[in-house]
């Protein structure tokens, strides 16, 4: 593995073994339906934020949220945002927020279970083409006190799949998680070990919800514990895959490849 020096910043990273893939034949596309633009105001809680559909009106609206990260970087004041109205009568909020546009202009997804629906979708029809020797299984396949994504198989072999959702970039940086997981860390952990004994073969996706980055790597400032996890896991065998999205106020499409970058244990 060779040392990754696009930046300053990254001395103390290395890039794994990386070959850009080629374009899929497939587009592996889902609509987002139709959406209407409004202003975020503020976050009431995890769950819900508090939005303007008119910019220059002091009147707002309550929003579901569907990605409990801290998301910072993306929900400003004023920030645009598209929601989605709900079809059901009965349910508390009204709308749903479904994409943000990031200080930069790139359009990002607000909904976390987007990448697992995108990578159902592109396992079955063998568009990955790091993952497309193995058939798809089963979703939500449990293994002792976990439930991991994805169950593949490859004549009498079996392969994990855990698929995690990115949204935080810095600098051209694709980074996870954008708070602390104790739940993502654990995955990696149980991975890695299942990894060891020889009874599975595992991999971890991570897929950008948005196109502005150059790779992806442990957020170490934000969780030193997974990033540690992360180059551990790797080192164990299991394997570390990157994707980006292209977002649009209509669609979010699975688009290339992306590399992962591991930070070095014992780095200062």
């Amino acid at each position: 593995m060779g040392n990754y020096e696009s930046s300053e910043e990254c001395h103390h990273l290395y890039l794994l073994d990386f070959k850009p893939k080629r374009s899929e034949k497939l587009l592996i596309r889902l609509p987002l339906g139709d959406l209407v633009e409004a202003y975020f105001v503020q976050r009431l809680n995890r769950f819900v934020i508090q939005c303007r559909l008119d910019k220059n009106s002091p009147e707002t609206v309550e929003a579901h949220l569907a990605d409990p990260g801290r998301l910072r970087e993306l929900l400003v004041p004023d920030s645009r945002i598209w929601l989605r109205p709900s079809a059901n009568p009965k349910r508390k909020t009204k709308w749903s927020a479904v994409l943000v546009e990031a200080d930069n202009h790139s359009v990002v997804s607000l909904v976390s279970t987007l990448p697992n629906e995108l990578i159902k979708t592109a396992l079955k029809q063998k568009a990955i083409e790091e993952l497309a020797a193995w058939t798809f299984v089963r979703s939500e396949y449990p293994v002792g006190r976990h439930r991991f994504d994805f169950l593949l198989e490859q004549d009498d072999q079996l392969l994990l799949l855990e698929v995690k959702s990115v949204t935080l970039v810095e600098n051209g940086r694709g980074m996870f998680p954008d708070a602390v997981t104790l739940r993502g860390r654990k995955h990696l952990e149980t991975l890695a070990e299942l990894t060891a004994s020889g009874k599975y073969q595992t991999a971890v996706l991570f897929v950008l919800q948005r196109s502005d980055a150059d790779y992806i790597t442990a957020a170490s400032h934000i969780d030193p514990a997974f990033a540690q996890a992360m180059t551990e896991a790797s080192e164990t065998g299991v394997k570390l895959l990157g994707r980006r999205c292209t977002v649009t106020t209509g669609h979010i499409t699975l688009g290339s490849s992306l590399p992962i970058v591991l930070h070095r244990q014992g780095a200062d």
